[in-house]
């Protein structure tokens, strides 16, 4: 399968400096997620109240998670498909492999999306998790217009253990550069979602699969953010305190470009809150909601 992809020419674009921070979700077992995301993944624990712990990588918090056991999955709604963490090289992916198998940690799929190649998991609230290595932009494959190829061909595991020279590596978890490269959410309506993050927020559209997913970034990134309707048009979004998504910050390089989203968001009539909407979890930044509920928090971040 291959994705057809384009720049989408905008008037009032988010910055390219723009990326995705952390991403907040509701367990229904605080202590055997930490386990899960200590042991298999390899994230630090940075902060951990009663119900709440912030997890992260070298100091920089990636991973905010609160433990609700009265939580419970809410099948075909809006919300997190998965979010995808970033290592810094297919050495580093490498490695990660080969410590989920010595843990014994179920994969569920890999890919080779031409951009990146991929290993899929879930947590064990089934919230959805790709590990990813980027290839260099200059080896993105484009046709003759200039569109990106996306495509989900087999993973060349072989390749991939080979970077470890057959020698076992000594885990000592995830990689200080590693960080959240994008989210991929369920939406109700592909055009209303595309509306909010290309017109609303300014990212530029990317690619579309058919008419059932699409792919916006900020930079020429191949993508920041995915949509899909896969659970169904018209999704409802998931209830309160439900597993799953509470919300995913995208970080801009400072107030100005705050600012400047919050203005095409006040043009809209959607609410804005103000500032400090979170309170303690995260004090700063700007949360909003897109078409179908999936929250979104605007902050100043590196």
């Amino acid at each position: 399968m291959r994705l057809s992809a384009r720049l989408d020419m905008m008037t009032e674009t988010i910055s390219p400096l723009t990326s995705i921070g952390a991403v907040a979700l509701t367990v229904s077992d605080l202590e055997r997620s930490l386990n899960f995301y200590q042991e298999a993944l390899g994230f630090s624990i940075l902060d951990h109240k009663t119900n709440t712990a912030r997890l992260g990588v070298d100091g920089r918090s990636l991973l905010y998670l609160t433990g609700r056991p009265e939580a419970r999955r809410v099948p075909r709604t809006t919300g997190l498909y998965h979010f995808a963490i970033l290592v810094p090289s297919r050495l580093e992916l490498a490695k990660t492999l080969y410590h989920l198998a010595e843990k014994e940690t179920p994969i569920e799929g890999v890919a080779d999306h031409s951009v990146s190649e991929a290993l899929y998991l879930s947590d064990p609230d089934d919230n959805g998790i790709e590990i990813y290595r980027d290839r260099p932009q200059a080896e993105w494959q484009r046709d003759l217009d200039g569109s990106l190829h996306m495509g989900t061909d087999p993973l060349d595991l072989d390749g991939l253990l080979g970077e470890l020279r057959g020698d076992p590596p000594e885990w000592e978890g995830l990689h200080p550069h590693t960080r959240i490269g994008h989210v991929h959410l369920h939406v109700s309506s592909l055009p209303e979602a595309e509306h909010f993050y290309t017109d609303v927020l300014g990212f530029s559209l990317m690619a579309r699969m058919a008419a059932s997913a699409s792919f916006v970034s900020a930079g020429g990134y191949h993508h920041h953010i995915g949509l899909n309707t896969w659970v169904g048009v018209g999704a409802p979004p998931q209830p309160p305190d439900t597993i799953g998504l509470r919300w995913f910050s995208v970080h801009v390089p400072d107030a100005d470009a705050i600012e400047q989203v919050a203005g095409r968001i006040r043009a809209t009539g959607l609410p804005l809150p103000a500032e400090g909407a979170l309170g303690e979890e995260c004090p700063q930044g700007l949360l909003v909601h897109d078409p179908s509920q999936n929250g979104v928090l605007l902050e100043c971040g590196g």
